[in-house]
C-alpha cells in the first residue's frame, strides 16, 4: 500500500499538505500584535480571488481531479474553463488562499512558510507537467500557449 502511494506521488501529497497544516495552525498563534487595518482587507480581497481558480478548477475537472500528481486511469486533458488561462489553477488558488492568511494574521512565520509553499507547488507542477507530456502528446502545445500560475505571465 505504502510503495503504491509514494510511485503515485504521494510523497508530494504529504509535503503539500503539510506545510498546509502548517500554515493554516501557526498564522493565529503567531499573530503579530499590530493591526494593520489595510492587510486584513487585502487578506479578503486574496480569499476572494483564491477561490475563483479552486472552485473553477474543481468543476472543470470533475472526475479528473487528484490530489496525485500522476494522473488518474481513463484521465481527459483539460484545456477548457479555467484551463484556457492558467494549467494549475488549484495550485494557484492554495497559493493565494495562503498568502491571504498570512495576511489576514499578520504573521511572518506564516508568511514564510508560505512562500516555501509555493516554491513546492511549483516543483509539484513541474513533476505533474513531466508526466502530463507523457500521457497526453497534445500537452506541450498546451503549455505553450498557457502559463502555469498566472494568466500572461507565469
Amino acid at each position: 500500500m505504502w510503495r503504491r502511494f509514494r510511485e503515485r506521488g504521494g510523497v508530494w501529497v504529504l509535503g503539500q499538505s503539510l506545510l498546509m497544516v502548517l500554515i493554516l495552525g501557526l498564522a493565529p498563534v503567531t499573530e503579530t500584535t499590530t493591526l494593520i487595518p489595510a492587510a486584513r482587507a487585502a487578506a479578503w480581497v486574496l480569499f476572494l480571488l483564491g477561490a475563483v481558480p479552486g472552485i473553477g478548477g474543481a468543476v472543470v475537472l470533475r472526475n479528473n481531479r487528484t490530489i496525485f500528481p500522476h494522473p488518474r486511469e481513463g484521465a481527459q486533458l483539460v484545456q477548457h474553463g479555467v484551463y484556457r488561462w492558467i494549467r494549475h489553477p488549484l495550485y494557484t488558488s492554495v497559493m493565494v488562499l495562503a498568502v491571504g492568511w498570512s495576511l489576514f494574521w499578520h504573521s511572518w512565520p506564516a508568511g514564510v512558510l508560505t512562500l516555501i509553499l509555493v516554491g513546492f507547488l511549483n516543483l509539484k507542477a513541474r513533476r505533474e507537467e513531466s508526466l502530463l507530456r507523457a500521457r497526453f502528446p497534445a500537452y506541450g502545445m498546451y503549455c505553450n500557449r498557457v502559463k502555469r500560475f498566472i494568466p500572461g505571465v507565469f
